[in-house]
């Protein structure tokens, strides 16, 4: 069975645009370095660095040409949280964590009492034969991980619950 054709939300400064991996896997673009890249579109050479780069590689610096651009690249699962309301809590107190989509919790990687970071990973939840990394999305303290590793989850069911 054919892997489907993954669209990806891309804000880069003030343009937005959509690419899909077809797309993306299509263009010609060349590593020059481990933050320089090369791509040729039409009969356009255009040299690229990444200057800055978040612990999970969707949002970044890129400089193009002489000019700065802040890159955030969503990706299925951010459009779902998005559509969820998950991206509007970075300004509210959060108090709980619940799974995006029924799926099984592979790992969890927070305990009780643990301090976290926006981006940090609280655990994998493999659902469609996916595994999809939860991140936090604010600062927080774990209060109670409700799940363990190998169970099963519906969609909307507390994963932590947060202090």
């Amino acid at each position: 069975m054919a892997e489907q054709n993954k669209i990806f939300k891309v804000k880069a400064g003030e343009f937005s645009f959509s690419i899909d991996q077809a797309a993306a896997d299509a263009a010609d673009l060349m590593q020059k370095s481990p933050t320089e890249f090369n791509i040729l579109k039409g009969h356009r050479s255009v040299n690229a660095k990444l200057l800055e780069e978040n612990a999970f590689g969707k949002k970044m610096k890129i400089e193009v040409d002489g000019e700065t651009y802040e890159v955030e690249i969503r990706d299925e699962l951010d459009q779902m949280l998005d559509q969820m309301g998950f991206s509007a809590v970075s300004g509210k107190q959060i108090k709980e964590i619940k799974a995006p989509m029924p799926g099984l919790v592979l790992e969890v990687v927070v305990v009780n009492g643990q301090e976290v970071k926006e981006g940090d990973k609280i655990l994998i939840l493999e659902a469609m034969k996916m595994e999809n990394s939860i991140m936090i999305h604010a600062n927080a303290t774990i209060k109670r991980v409700a799940v363990t590793a190998g169970q099963a989850v519906e969609k909307g069911q507390v994963l932590v619950e947060l202090e």
